[in-house]
């Protein structure tokens, strides 16, 4: 009998439910010894988020898994054992970091390799979450794609050139991967309540408390003081959740949990989920002791239509980076007119199609700064080249680099050493650049036809 379907025979109504989080983004490292206390707990469920769209547009462009290998390999033969043991469902989201096809599949191979070397047998779920191109090129021309932020419109060539589009899927796709009654969920690019929220509103919990819970701790331990990464339980009943971290140094209080509502949001009362919105007003903080807190209150109203978000990413050429720093105060106070003049020089000498992105730590980098501040002391740069040809990218960094070494700027004093350069070569060689085409919500989704659930049976007798 399978992990889920044995949870849904036996499950007794009332009963309260305890759900562990084991990895905020598993492959970052899970402290064990949490992770250990909590199986101590005898959770019903186990859950991990394994990515997230917050590094940018190049994992989801290149397909590359942002975690490190080894580590990955660690964190889900440890998820993947605890499971076992208990024989309770295993529930991972955005597999691989951006969850398109080839995190799936590098999510997939890692699981098969940890079942090899562990002797485990169990039945999995997978869930696709990527878009065909052409269905999200005709949402756009339907005019039913919105931007979230201030994204650029894209043209329907740019959707079609996109290296992945994903669509982030909810409580319902994992339903149905659950109707499947597997021991353990895969899902690619998923919401990160839904990893946590689907079995609990499955066995009949009231959705706002379970969404509530999930979007707390999908984070794990982020929501205590101090914060960490520690593995996070939460005992469900049918009037709120408990919280407690499984490190009994991260305290969750009333006031980092209900800090926690700001993570991610730009409204901390309303969380759009593609089922509904999730209404925090009336939800309600209360100390049980110095270490868990007691959370009721929250409030789901389901919309007529679910809507989604999908994300797509494009290649935007080859990238050389420059490294460098100055405390010439006349250079910082004119390094704007300097940077232009220079790359004005260098295009006559490199021709074709690159770009330049220069970026000044400590004169508006990160944020704009106010009219009446000060000139800082010294200035950071990191000067970024990309193209569709390597060398021609290569060339402009580094003729780049020489202009600016002996630019002649108003009021300079020497002709050089004006900058200093981090490395020998100047010019680095970096990633792939990609941008984002999709950042978008897809009103009325079609979510049950979209995501494919695949299943697939990992016996020891195969692996031998």
């Amino acid at each position: 009998m399978s992990a889920v379907r044995n949870l849904l025979r036996n499950w007794r109504r009332g009963e309260p439910l305890r759900v562990l989080s084991a990895s905020g983004q598993l492959g970052y490292g899970i402290p064990a010894d949490s992770l250990a206390r909590g199986l101590e707990r005898r959770p019903h469920l186990i859950g991990c988020d394994m990515g997230s769209i917050d590094p940018g547009p190049y994992y989801l462009g290149s397909g590359r898994m942002g975690a490190p290998r080894q580590t990955a390999r660690r964190d889900l033969a440890l998820v993947l054992k605890a499971a076992r043991s208990l024989d309770v469902p295993l529930l991972i989201g955005s597999a691989g970091t951006a969850g398109a096809a080839p995190h799936l599949a590098a999510t997939m191979e890692l699981l098969r390799e940890i079942a090899q070397e562990e002797r485990l047998s169990f039945k999995v779920a997978t869930i696709a979450s990527d878009l065909d191109p052409a269905f999200v090129a005709a949402a756009l021309e339907e005019g039913r794609l919105a931007p979230i932020g201030p994204m650029p419109e894209p043209t329907a060539a740019a959707v079609r050139g996109c290296s992945h589009i994903v669509g982030q899927c909810g409580v319902e796709t994992f339903w149905r991967a659950l109707d499947t009654q597997p021991d353990v969920v895969i899902a690619g690019r998923a919401c990160d309540t839904a990893i946590f929220a689907a079995l609990p509103m499955k066995l009949g919990f009231d959705a706002g408390l379970a969404l509530h819970m999930a979007k707390i701790i999908e984070c794990t331990s982020l929501c205590c003081s101090p914060a960490g990464r520690d593995a996070m339980l939460a005992t469900l009943d049918t009037d709120g959740f408990v919280l407690e971290s499984m490190n009994p140094a991260c305290h969750a209080t009333p006031a980092s949990v209900a800090a926690h509502a700001l993570y991610e949001q730009a409204d901390p009362f309303r969380v759009e989920e593609p089922e509904g919105i999730l209404d925090l007003h009336a939800a309600r903080y209360e100390a049980l002791d110095a270490h868990r807190t007691r959370v009721h209150g929250a409030r789901f109203t389901r919309r007529e239509r679910p809507t989604l978000k999908v994300e797509g990413a494009a290649w935007l050429g080859h990238r050389m980076v420059l490294l460098a720093g100055t405390v010439d105060p006349v250079l910082i106070g004119g390094l704007d007119a300097v940077l232009a003049a220079v790359e004005q020089k260098v295009r006559m000498l490199v021709e074709g199609d690159w770009s330049l992105h220069p970026h000044a730590y400590g004169l508006g980098a990160i944020r704009a700064l106010p009219a009446a501040s000060a000139p800082p002391a010294e200035v950071g740069l990191v000067i970024e080249f990309i193209g569709t040809d390597a060398e021609q990218v290569r060339a402009a960094a580094g003729v780049f680099k020489q202009n600016l070494l002996h630019h002649g700027f108003p009021g300079r004093l020497s002709t050089a050493g004006n900058v200093a350069f981090a490395f020998t070569p100047s010019e680095l060689a970096a990633e792939p650049a990609y941008g984002f085409v999709l950042y978008h919500v897809l009103q009325d989704a079609p979510v049950e036809s979209l995501f494919p659930i695949s299943m697939e049976q990992v016996t020891a007798e195969d692996l031998r």
